[in-house]
């Protein structure tokens, strides 16, 4: 229990929290509040609260709802576009490395060989008709040339091959 509470102080409280103070109040209950000191502040300060919680509630703008519904649209448009954003950026990640790869054991090779990448036109076949296979085995498989173009063609097909199973998945 308070030290200075008073027997009336719970009826002058319930009077205030429903709204009905001094309307609703007897004239017995205004009078003792007037003359206790502990009611008569709880009146004052409770009164001070509601009368600044109204003013806060009048002064705050309240958004239409179109515009609320507006800003939600675009909210979720634009979160849609950064998840669709996110696997393609890590597809041109992946397409760059391969490249910058690609080019790096392209000059490794150069500087290692010397700038004669052009010699195996040369060595192709002068008379007749090309077979692919002859092609192949002369020029590719013959100049160590395979790994460095077999890895780069299928990292490029891998590639190509997931942001195809991507499209067509985020179709549907």
């Amino acid at each position: 229990m308070k030290l200075n509470s008073c027997s009336r102080e719970k009826e002058v409280a319930r009077q205030l929290a429903l709204g009905q103070w001094p309307e609703a109040s007897t004239l017995e209950l205004r009078a003792h509040a007037a003359a206790c000191r502990s009611c008569g502040d709880l009146v004052l300060v409770t009164q001070s609260f509601q009368r600044a919680r109204s003013q806060a509630a009048a002064a705050a703008p309240i958004a239409s709802p179109g515009a609320i519904w507006w800003r939600a649209q675009l909210r979720r448009r634009n979160e849609a576009i950064e998840r669709v954003g996110k696997p393609i950026l890590g597809a041109q990640i992946f397409a760059l490395s391969v490249y910058v790869l690609i080019v790096v054991g392209f000059l490794a090779s150069q500087a290692r060989h010397g700038l004669q990448w052009l010699t195996w036109l040369q060595d192709l076949p002068q008379a007749g008709a090309l077979r692919l296979e002859d092609l192949w085995s002369s020029t590719l498989l013959g100049s160590g040339w395979s790994l460095t173009l077999l890895i780069p063609v299928l990292a490029t097909l891998a590639l190509l091959g997931g942001v195809a199973v991507y499209l067509t998945s985020e179709k549907q």
